[in-house]
């Protein structure tokens, strides 16, 4: 498990962000649209640009690559590869790293099983409902076990029952696998359900963060309604 500190990040969305998510934990970020989410992910991820640090464990990794910082990254707009099936698609990353079609026939078994989805392993994308193609792309992003796990609205395109029961099912797997996850949504509902810590973040800046009975009060609650912070 992995601890993440973001020191002083500094770009074009991001104002001043400092940020501790512990070991093993799950925080959300809960924020309207345009408020930098993607940008703070993207930053741990090293697919953006920025100033300041980011530190795993301490260290700090902001001259590592993308492909050496061992994260996972479900995007919002999860693509899937229509030509692929789905033991294909979640064994994409492992063969582009160049694992033996034995450790990759083992970890896809793994994963299929985990996930509950076995019996998907030969079918292709448009067979699938929501729910089953959320599976598969979580299934890929864990695949060649990151340290940290990032999701950007990953229920966002779901509807309200297929995503109700996806994000008790996803936080009792962040449970049992122990990986330390941000997790992005602008839906209260959906962050009360997940989350170990909630993150309010406005304009580029984290303007509270703690659990839920610390924030319940906080000056971001007026500008929220019942679906979320806007």
């Amino acid at each position: 498990m992995t601890a993440i500190e973001l020191r002083n990040i500094e770009n074009y969305a991001c104002r001043g962000v400092n940020l501790k998510v512990f070991s093993g934990e799950l925080l959300v970020l809960l924020c309207p649209n345009g408020a930098g989410k993607t940008t703070l992910l993207n930053i741990i991820a090293g697919l953006t640009g920025y100033r300041g640090s980011v530190h795993f464990d301490g260290r700090p990794i902001d001259e590592l690559p993308t492909q050496e910082r061992k994260v996972g990254y479900l995007f919002q707009d999860l693509v899937l590869f229509p030509h692929l099936d789905m033991a294909s698609n979640i064994a994409y990353g492992l063969r582009v790293q160049r694992w033996s079609n034995e450790k990759i026939e083992l970890r896809v078994k793994e994963l299929l099983r985990l996930f509950k989805i076995e019996h998907l392993a030969a079918a292709y994308p448009w067979h699938l409902s929501g729910g089953e193609k959320q599976r598969v792309a979580l299934s890929r992003a864990l695949a060649p076990y990151p340290k940290i796990l990032l999701l950007d609205e990953p229920l966002s395109s779901l509807d309200w029952q297929t995503s109700q029961y996806l994000r008790f099912e996803l936080k009792d797997l962040q449970r049992q696998l122990g990986i330390t996850t941000l997790y992005v949504t602008h839906d209260l509902t959906e962050a009360k359900d997940v989350a170990d810590r909630m993150a309010i973040v406005l304009e580029g800046r984290i303007e509270q963060i703690g659990r839920l009975e610390d924030l319940q009060t906080g000056p971001w609650a007026k500008q929220t309604d019942q679906s979320g912070i806007h």
